[in-house]
C-alpha cells in the first residue's frame, strides 16, 4: 500500500443519454482543493499525492518515490462494457485511490457473474489485497471473512474502504442505476 495517503477527492460520473451515448468519467484534483492554488478560476491538481511520501524503506528506495522523469501512479478505471454484438451493457467507475481497480472489478463481477442489480452491486462490502494484508470493509459482511482468511494464513486488516461507485446496467431495454451509499451520489433517470 505504501505511504501514499488516500483523500476523498475524486469524482466518478456514469451517464447514458436517451440516444444511447455512454460516459464513464473519473476525475480528480487529488485533494479537496487540489494544489490549494487557483489560476484564472481553476483549482490546480496536486499529482504529488500519487507518489509515496516516504522515499526509502529499510535503506532501499521505494518504487513510487518522487524523482525526476517519473509519472505518478494512477488507478482510475472508468469502464464501459459492450456485448458481443457491440451493444452497450454497462457503465461503471469509482473514486477510491489505489483501490479503484478492485472496486470496479468487484462491481463488474457482481453485475455479470452474480447477476446483481446495480444498486446491490455498488453496495457490496469491499474486500481486496494490494500486495499486503487482506483488506476487509468494516461494518459489512466482508468483515465476517476475517477468521476464515486468518485460518488460511492471511494477515487481515478491517477498516474503511473509501469507494464512490456509480453503475448503469442496460437490461431488457431499460437503464438500471446504482450510486454508492458510502459517498454522496445519486442514480437518476426518466
Amino acid at each position: 500500500m505504501g505511504e501514499t495517503p488516500e483523500f476523498p477527492s475524486t469524482t466518478q460520473l456514469a451517464i447514458v443519454d436517451r440516444y444511447g451515448n455512454a460516459l464513464s468519467m473519473t476525475t480528480t484534483i487529488e485533494d479537496g482543493f487540489g494544489a490549494r492554488r487557483m489560476v484564472n478560476g481553476f483549482l490546480l491538481n496536486n499529482q504529488l499525492t500519487d507518489f509515496s511520501f516516504v522515499p526509502e524503506r529499510d535503506g532501499k528506495p521505494v518504487a513510487n518515490r518522487v524523482e525526476p522523469g517519473k509519472r505518478p501512479r494512477s488507478s482510475m478505471a472508468p469502464t464501459i462494457i459492450f456485448d458481443a454484438q457491440g451493444a452497450l451493457k454497462m457503465v461503471v467507475g469509482s473514486p477510491g485511490g489505489a483501490a479503484i481497480i478492485q472496486y470496479v472489478a468487484q462491481t463488474i463481477i457482481g453485475l455479470v457473474d452474480w447477476e446483481l442489480d446495480p444498486q446491490a452491486a455498488v453496495s457490496l462490502g469491499h474486500f481486496g489485497n494490494r500486495n499486503g494484508n487482506a483488506l476487509l470493509e468494516e461494518g459489512t459482511r466482508a468483515a465476517g471473512l476475517k477468521e476464515v482468511l486468518e485460518t488460511m494464513g492471511y494477515k487481515v486488516t478491517i477498516g474503511e474502504m473509501n469507494s464512490g461507485l456509480a453503475a448503469i446496467l442496460v437490461k431488457d431495454g431499460k437503464l438500471l442505476g446504482g450510486a454508492d451509499p458510502r459517498r454522496e451520489g445519486l442514480a437518476l433517470g426518466n
